[in-house]
């Protein structure tokens, strides 16, 4: 049988000012018709290249240097721009991995999905937008003929994916490319996406590439599995053989860092160490009574929360999108008023501070936010070592050498080597960003962080460290943390206990192991229901010895 999808060899380079850069070497793949192929590997492993080489819409100076791709027996690489453009769309569909930035911002869903259908499906201006309304439909969008007439920043970042998905299967291609479809979503969007992608693909008979560095979505929705590590294939296998007997040590330590039942902080990381020992809680720290917050247009996002955090305590917030958390964990920081309700800090009501005025308050030193977009909460003009100065220049009387002591004494404790400290953030990695927004908020020695998805769209790995690096500077600190996550297994590992959020208020609460083994809400059921984890892992069997892999 002819495979629909034939990548041969494939070589990829960028022109840069430092020379050329090989981002893809030697890659070999085939798709069958009907067949979803998952391409997994951490950032930088060149999944989202080698898509990109397959559609030809690489970045300019970048170039297929060697190899062959043929789609249905039609040689991309010969084909013109023109006869790409007609691929592009009607023959290959393509979900992007931000679907804010995959819309025109100034552009109605339904005219951008129409468009789609005029150049592709010999729609007419006149029948464009029923169709539109048609594929808004397929990916139950509600309401459709009303969200037609949306512009992206009305919707949610759920229902934007959605939208996308519409875009990208208009046209009914028969090759469906989805990069990264679910970051950034809570668990449950992320399943009720992901059902509808495999539902639809499998009903009109498509094929399928899923591009994920997320083991567990691989191991639900894709036939087979090619892993990819600095653009290279070094595994390529049927999904249940790879995650049962992982024949690469790479794969191994991918399923190794990924967050799943049974497992400790520890075992996460490729090096074992001994586990940090959590702090005795303490003195209550943070108390919350009746906390609620009804925004201007009618919207009670939170009705009347009330918790404590102790001192040396972890409490986790958990939740889907739009439940709540995020709202409360701001009234907590002071980046929102509370519409009634107090918040306690150290017998202190800081509810009483304006949120305007609380960033020049003397208690704003301690307690601090680590944000969940690291490139987003750093000024991409502002170099690491300037970004994590800035709180001591704003909340401190330092000096200029204290200052700069100060900074790299606190790069050093998360991890940050000194040089990269004149480095901007686009010149970092997603884990070092996410370490210099970690010393930036530790830099006040604040005695309450607040982490609000930290690692959300951290690769495995990356996610592993950083949760050990957090637990290590509880220990150290004797911090006490609000871990705002929709990921029960994340949350288990950081946290003493529990909060789950649903609707604006507080379903449930107890101590992370049991509200993980014995959940007494069936809302809490679901969220665990959700979070997809490998059969393997799942099902707590040992994880192949790295040196009985091939290396």
């Amino acid at each position: 049988m002819t495979a629909l999808l034939d990548v041969s060899d494939l070589r990829v380079e960028f022109a840069t000012r430092h020379g050329v850069v090989s981002a893809v070497q030697d890659v070999s793949f085939t798709l069958e018709k009907g067949e979803t192929l998952g391409v997994v590997g951490e950032s930088g492993s060149g999944k989202s290249v080698t898509s990109y080489a397959v559609m030809r819409i690489l970045d300019r100076g970048g170039r297929i240097a060697e190899g062959r791709v043929s789609y249905a027996g039609v040689d991309l690489r010969a084909a013109s721009e023109r006869e790409m453009g007609a691929i592009r769309g009607r023959e290959i569909g393509m979900i992007f991995q931000n679907p804010r930035a995959a819309l025109n911002p100034i552009r109605k869903v339904g005219r951008q999905i129409g468009d789609v259908l005029i150049r592709h499906a010999r729609a007419t201006r006149q029948t464009a937008h029923d169709r539109a309304v048609e594929a808004l439909r397929a990916v139950e969008i509600r309401n459709p003929e009303a969200r037609a007439h949306a512009y992206p920043f009305e919707l949610s970042g759920g229902m934007c994916q959605r939208v996308v998905i519409a875009l990208a299967l208009a046209c009914d291609p028969r090759l469906l490319i989805a990069d990264e479809p679910t970051t950034g979503l809570d668990v449950t969007t992320q399943k009720a996406v992901m059902d509808l992608i495999a539902g639809l693909t499998r009903a009109r008979g498509m094929s399928a590439i899923l591009i994920t560095h997320d083991l567990g979505l691989a191991a639900a929705y894709c036939d087979r599995i090619a892993v990819m590590k600095d653009g290279q294939v070094v595994e390529t296998a049927p999904s249940a053989q790879v995650f049962a007997r992982p024949a690469h040590a790479y794969t191994a330590k991918l399923m190794r860092a990924t967050a799943r039942p049974g497992a400790r902080l520890r075992d996460l990381l490729e090096t074992p160490k001994p586990e940090a020992p959590r702090p005795a809680p303490g003195a209550a720290l943070l108390v919350v009574e009746s906390l609620a917050k009804t925004f201007a247009d009618g919207v009670r996002a939170v009705k009347g929360v009330s918790f404590t955090i102790r001192e040396g305590e972890s409490l986790g917030l958990v939740g889907e999108s739009g439940c709540g958390k995020s709202t409360t964990s701001s009234m907590v920081m002071r980046l929102l008023d509370p519409s009634s309700g107090r918040i306690l800090l150290g017998g202190e009501d800081i509810g009483t501070v304006p949120a305007a005025h609380f960033p020049r308050d003397r208690r704003r030193g301690a307690i601090q936010m680590v944000f969940q977009d690291a490139t987003d909460s750093l000024n991409p003009r502002f170099t690491a070592r300037r970004a994590i100065a800035d709180p001591l220049m704003r909340l401190t009387a330092l000096g200029g050498r204290e200052r700069a002591a100060k900074v790299e004494a606190l790069a050093e404790q998360v991890g940050l080597p000194l040089h990269l400290l004149d480095r901007f953030p686009h010149q970092l990695s997603g884990g070092q960003k996410a370490r210099v927004g970690i010393a930036r908020a530790l830099a006040t020695s604040p005695k309450l962080l607040i982490l609000d998805e930290p690692t959300a769209a951290l690769d495995v790995s990356i996610q592993a460290v950083v949760l050990n690096l957090l637990a290590d500077l509880r220990a150290e600190l004797g911090m006490s943390y609000l871990f705002v996550s929709h990921d029960l297994h994340v949350v288990r590992l950081l946290c003493d206990r529990v909060m789950v959020m649903r609707g604006g208020e507080i379903v449930e609460e107890g101590d992370a192991e049991t509200v993980m083994e014995r959940p007494a809400h069936p809302y809490t059921r679901s969220l665990l229901d959700a979070a997809p984890v490998p059969p393997a892992l799942a099902a707590e069997t040992p994880l192949m010895e790295t040196a009985r892999c091939a290396p």
